[in-house]
């Protein structure tokens, strides 16, 4: 591996590194680099409550990569203030995303958001967690359609849609269903020119496919779901005869440039990273978090039931390595399906849990919970929750996940068994390539940089196999 340049080499490269940064340039599908706006077909994907952070997504606009902000977990104030800061700090024009996360539950917070968004004149999303296409997702769509020379139909407005199912895939792949489009235009939220106009164009003309990853995880194998969704593709283009080309990007497991080698050779229009962000300086996670991570090697993660899916047991991708937090959001889960109530846990178990795992009393966790519901406009669910004991256990495991979550934000290393951090394999891997070299040390790590290098080496590679 090329050692990465060290602190302060700015752009300053050889004659050789010029070429190699032009061939890097060129890597992917060159359409998607003028259409965003960018100088390399590499994206830097949203992590959920701010870890892909206004710092991060500043870096990679001003180095010619496109960052997505996590908003994900974040008040809508809160992600004001962050879009707000990327304007001041962004050159205009200079790219930038914001990720919007599915809301099966509450359909009008997903819209607000989305009008939030659309009000702060953001023109690109990241659509996460999403199994079919929402009336939030066709309203951002449809907003920015508009008539172009010829004939051709123009975006202002694009989603970047992450899949990880064929099925879905698909929903994205397609038209904006008809009877979404109608009720928006009866409402008034979007004119008829652009009803019609969307009829001629996807909902999202570009898919980011999702391998196994960090987070929220199907566990997909990059070379069987690639080759998939192009399939896909090759039929949609032949349904619908549009006059863009669906564009395919890759993510999970992209941590060198080995493996970003293997995407673009598959015939990926564009990679996206993920883990390898979250541990560089601008990521907006604490510093004892990036200590561990930077030590973590490939097996060092491990899966368990989602917080936000918990009922269903949805999987995320986990650190393992020196932490109790997979094993116990296991058991919580064994339990929760076991038991019609909490308690009908044995009382040995439940003091265990209480003790090891909550640090406080059941009756604290779950007057917790209700102060949280109230505030964020649930009530409903705490009368349910009192009519059915099932639920009510549901939701103080989850309390568990957002405790355990909020630790990973805290600068001392407090409660360092119960700690969640979301992370995959990806980044094992970078920590090897990155042995030896001044990027050993999550200090040295911007997220910018490491996008230039691992294009770089990989547009090396490739040329090596020409």
């Amino acid at each position: 591996m090329g050692h990465p340049p060290p602190e302060g080499a700015g752009h300053e490269v050889s004659a050789e590194g010029e070429r190699d940064g032009d061939a890097a340039g060129r890597l992917g599908c060159a359409s998607f680099r003028r259409d965003f706006g960018v100088d390399y077909a590499y994206l830097a994907g949203s992590m959920y409550r701010g870890i892909a952070s206004k710092e991060l997504v500043v870096a990679m606009g001003r180095a010619g990569f496109m960052g997505f902000l996590g908003a994900a977990g974040l008040s809508p104030e809160r992600v004001t203030g962050d879009i707000a800061h990327i304007r001041r700090h962004l050159d205009p024009g200079l790219p930038f995303g914001v990720n919007l996360l599915c809301d099966l539950q509450h359909p009008a917070r997903e819209t607000a958001n989305v009008e939030m968004l659309l009000a702060q004149g953001v023109s690109v999303i990241e659509a996460s967690a999403f199994i079919k296409v929402t009336e939030a997702l066709v309203l951002f769509h449809l907003s920015g359609l508009r008539a172009g020379p010829g004939g051709a139909i123009e975006r202002g407005t694009r989603i970047v849609a992450k899949v990880s199912r064929p099925e879905v895939a698909r929903e994205f792949m397609r038209p904006a269903p008809v009877d979404v489009v109608e009720r928006l235009v009866a409402e008034g939220r979007v004119t008829r020119r652009q009803a019609a106009l969307a009829r001629g164009v996807p909902v999202a003309q570009d898919l980011t496919v999702e391998a196994d990853s960090g987070g929220h995880t199907d566990r997909g194998v990059s070379t069987v779901l690639l080759p998939s969704m192009q399939s896909l593709r090759r039929r949609a283009a032949q349904e619908f005869g549009y006059g863009e080309k669906i564009r395919l990007g890759l993510a999970g497991g992209i941590g060198t440039p080995q493996a970003v080698a293997a995407a673009f050779a598959m015939g990926a229009d564009f990679v996206m990273t993920g883990s390898i962000n979250q541990c560089t300086v601008e990521a907006g996670v604490g510093d004892a978090v990036k200590d561990r991570l930077q030590t973590i090697d490939v097996q060092d993660t491990d899966y368990c039931p989602a917080g936000d899916m918990f009922e269903i047991g949805a999987l995320v991708q986990v650190l393992k390595k020196g932490v109790l937090f997979p094993a116990r959001a296991n058991r919580l889960h064994a339990l929760y399906k076991s038991h019609e109530s909490w308690e009908e846990i044995p009382q040995e178990t439940r003091r265990q849990i209480q003790e090891a795992y909550f640090k406080k009393s059941a009756e604290e966790v779950w007057r917790e919970t209700c102060e949280h519901l109230r505030k964020t406009g649930r009530e409903s669910e705490i009368e349910r929750a009192e009519r059915n004991p099932k639920r009510r256990m549901a939701l103080m495991f989850r309390w568990y996940y957002g405790y355990s979550s909020r630790l990973s934000f805290m600068d001392a290393d407090v409660d360092r068994a119960n700690v969640q951090i979301h992370t995959g394999p990806a980044l094992g891997a970078f920590n090897q390539w990155a042995r030896g070299t001044p990027w050993e040390n999550w200090r040295n790590r911007h997220p910018d940089r490491i996008a230039r290098e691992l294009m770089r080496e990989a547009s090396s590679i490739l040329s090596g196999y020409r």
